[in-house]
């Protein structure tokens, strides 16, 4: 049976901004910061790994702006979708602990950007603390990442309601726009 504080996670706060019901924006745009961190740790690790590592070196910082910028993005659609939750519930506080650990990374890899800005004297490999703090803060992504499934697989927070995910297994019916009630 779903209760009305499930129902009420299920609901965008504002569909043009948070993705309509069922449909929510913000698993689609996590996926910018995370392929973009993800590719400049590989990016870093190679750096160690040529002979002529300049291009990873400026590609992995391109990459962690281009994460910080997108990361921003998807934290508006997160915030939006947070609002949803009904406060001193379990599926609340994951999703204040989820905040608070992407906004730690997205801090630090605005750390990691302005620590390598300027710093490519000769084209060389990035620097053993910044790839450190890179694998870390991916480290702590992914983290944060199993919460943010929690959230949407275990709590069903922006998800469609049981009964709308119905149609989708019923033989021989086409997708209907049903929308919960309230």
């Amino acid at each position: 049976m779903v209760t009305e504080p499930q129902l009420q996670a299920k609901r965008p706060v504002s569909a043009p901004l948070a993705g309509p019901y069922g449909h929510p924006f913000h698993p689609i745009l996590v996926t910018v910061p995370i392929g973009a961190w993800v590719t400049g740790l590989v990016f870093d690790i190679a750096s160690h790994v040529v002979s002529s590592p300049g291009f990873l070196t400026q590609a992995s910082q391109w990459l962690i702006a281009v994460g910080v910028i997108g990361a921003l993005v998807a934290a508006l659609t997160g915030f939006l979708d947070l609002f949803a939750v009904p406060r001193a519930t379990p599926a609340f506080r994951t999703a204040l602990v989820h905040m608070t650990l992407n906004l730690l990374v997205t801090g630090a890899y605005v750390v990691n950007f302005l620590w390598r800005y300027g710093d490519h004297t000769g084209g060389g490999r990035v620097g053993v603390g910044q790839l450190v703090l890179s694998a870390v803060s991916v480290a702590v992504l992914g983290l944060s990442g199993y919460l943010g499934g929690k959230l949407a697989y275990r709590y069903g927070v922006r998800v469609a309601d049981e009964n709308t995910q119905a149609e989708g297994y019923t033989p021989g019916r086409g997708a209907s726009r049903s929308r919960p009630s309230g």
